[in-house]
This record gives structure tokens, sequence and C-alpha cells, in this order.
């Protein structure tokens, strides 16, 4: 399955029905009078996050989502009925922006959230409603009131535990790989990870989810190589694991370099725990080892681990930091530092009417 962590749809909830003009003709009865229905109201457009999705895919090929029309009313008092709904089902971690403002309309965090994105329109009133003492055979009826409709952007942010940071060819891959069920393409070239992969390791009593995007170069926020689009799936990460290649010939210009990519990034990127780890050690001799992570601790101001992915050299300690990290930076596993959303059709009234813009940064359509 195709990865796609971003698409375009348009959405429009159900035109109301229109009321009836009808009267009573009954035999046997004197007086007759108004009886016509109200119109049915319009179908709502729902977003739901579902498990086991985590791809936008389906999006690519269906743009559209139309609620169903509210039947019009009917004699004999009868209220048309109302129209379908439409639900678009999201993988979890999906944001729902607006295309003109950018503004955040949705944040769907958790399995079963459901938001109301456009309210369907209500019905219009039949000429019952109408009847009065001084006016007793109205033969007016409301139409029903149009639904809203929009265009709207879905943008997939994995929601994992730990994010995976360095430049191209760091090892990333490798040490997903050898401590996940995920099978990223490896290889001994720059860019082998063009998308992003999650992969589940268990660590003693707990899971870690990792998420590994593709790798940072200098100037990444400017567009170079494949810019910093990937950066929005570890935003939500507890932590971040920075591998440096023990190989590379100045240890302290590649730790800047994906340094300053997160800093220029925000989000709150270059504040989340990092822990700095000297990747590929199983190329080095034991003096070179030392020493090269000496020359990283200095660059770093801090101590850092060494491990191999490739041997599986210090991954167990790496993988029990990164769990002690998590712990420490999240006490409460089950939340999310996440902004407040509606998540039923009564709080969701002015969903149609996004406020001032607040784009997520890095968001380019």
């Amino acid at each position: 399955m195709k990865f796609l962590d971003q698409a375009k749809v348009f959405i429009k909830s159900g035109d109301g029905g229109g009321g009836a003009v009808s009267f009573r003709r009954e035999k046997y009865v004197e007086f007759g009078g108004p009886d016509g229905g109200d119109g049915g109201r319009g179908g709502d457009v729902w977003a739901e996050a579902v498990p086991g999705l985590n791809t936008l895919i389906d999006f690519r090929y269906r743009q559209h989502f139309k609620a169903g029309r509210g039947e019009g009313g009917k004699g004999r008092n009868r209220t048309g009925a109302g129209g379908s709904d439409a639900v678009l089902a999201l993988p979890v971690g999906t944001q729902v922006l607006d295309d003109e403002t950018q503004a955040l309309i949705a944040d769907l965090t958790r399995a079963g959230q459901r938001i109301c994105l456009a309210r369907g329109g209500d019905g219009g009133f039949g000429n019952a409603h109408f009847k009065s003492s001084t006016n007793r055979a109205p033969r007016r009826a409301d139409p029903g009131w149009p639904g809203a409709e929009m265009w709207v952007w879905l943008r997939l942010k994995l929601i994992a535990d730990i994010g995976l940071v360095g430049l191209p060819n760091a090892g990333k891959s490798t040490f997903l790989a050898a401590t996940t069920r995920a099978r990223p393409k490896v290889a001994d070239y720059p860019f082998t990870t063009l998308n992003p992969h999650l992969g589940v390791v268990p660590s003693d009593d707990r899971e870690l989810v990792i998420a590994d995007i593709p790798g940072l170069i200098e100037g990444a926020h400017e567009g170079a190589g494949l810019g910093i689009r990937f950066l929005g799936h570890i935003e939500r990460c507890r932590a971040l694991l920075h591998l440096v290649d023990a190989t590379g010939d100045d240890l302290a210009h590649d730790l800047a370099v994906v340094a300053r990519e997160l800093t220029a990034y925000g989000a709150g990127l270059a504040d989340k725990p990092r822990l700095v780890v000297l990747n590929k050690i199983d190329a080095l001799a034991p003096d070179a080892r030392a020493e090269r992570t000496r020359a990283l601790e200095a660059a770093a101001g801090g101590p850092v681990m060494m491990m191999s992915g490739a041997s599986g050299e210090g991954v167990a300690e790496v993988l029990r930091a990164l769990d002690r990290l998590k712990r420490d930076a999240d006490p409460a596993p089950d939340t999310l530092d996440v902004p407040d959303t509606p998540d039923t059709a009564d709080t969701a009234d002015t969903a149609n009417v996004p406020g001032e813009a607040d784009p997520a940064p890095g968001w380019q359509p």
C-alpha cells in the first residue's frame, strides 16, 4: 500500500428538503385545513478516526464527499426523511485544515473520535406551520436551507513515541529493521527512505512505537533534498533519537545540521528530549570509537551512546534509554498535548466558518 500523508477533498453537507403545501380533504370532515409537513434535514459530513489505517491513499481516488439531501414534506403533516450522513474514515493522527485560510478545523488523535465538519441544511416549513386565526388557509411553504460546502486538506501526522532523525544514510532504517518488524528499504546510498515508516518494538514490559522519516540535509527547510515535509510526523513524538554516522568526516557538523533544521521547522521539535547515538561503531576500531565518542560529546554538550544497528551491539541499551526517556517525558502516555476540538455535532456549529488561520509549521499544501 502506497503511503500518502496529505490529500485535498471537497465536502458538501446535504440541502434541507422543501416544505409541502397541502390541505385536508376528507369525507365527512366539515372543515379542512392546511396539513403540509416540513422538509427533512440534510445530512452532515463527519470525520471519524478509525484504527487500522496509516495512509490517506483512499482519498487520492475519491475527492468528493456529499451528504444526502433531505426529502420534501408531504401531506397529512408528514415530515420528510432526513438525508444520509457522509463519513470520512481517517487514520488516527489526521488533521483537517480549511483550504482557504489553512485554519485547523479538526485534529483526530484517538480511535473512534468523530467531529462534524459541515452541518446539513434545515428543512423548510410546510404550510401547516403558518396557519393562524387570521390565516386559515396559508399557501406558503419554505424551501430547505442549503448545506455547507468547502475544500479541505487532510494531513496525517503519525502518532509515535520515538522519532528517528539524522542525515541520510545514518542508519535509521537499519535500526528500525533490526528492532521491529518494519521492513524499510536499506541500501548503501542516501535517500533510500522516501516515506515515513512505523515500527513497534517491545522494551521490557512496555512497547515503543518508532517513526522513521527521510533523512535531513543542510538547507532542508528551504526545500533541499526532500525538504522538511515529513517532519510533521514526529511533532507528536515524546522524544527523538538522533543517529550520527560514526564513519562521517565531521561529526560536529553532522550533528549541527540536523539540529538547525529542527529549529528552523519549529513546532517545539528542538525542545523535545533527544538521545544522541553514535551509530555504525562496528566499522571502527576500539580506539577510534573512544576518540569519536569524545568528539561527539563535546559537540552535543553531554553524554552520547554508541551502537551498531547492523551488528546489534548496544541496541538493547539504547532501547532501554529510550524507554526511560519516554517515561520521563510523558508521565501520562494516554494523553496527547493537542488543541481541543469539538467531537459532537452540537459543539461543531461553527466548523463551517473557520477562525483565523493558524497553519501548522512547515505546512505547504
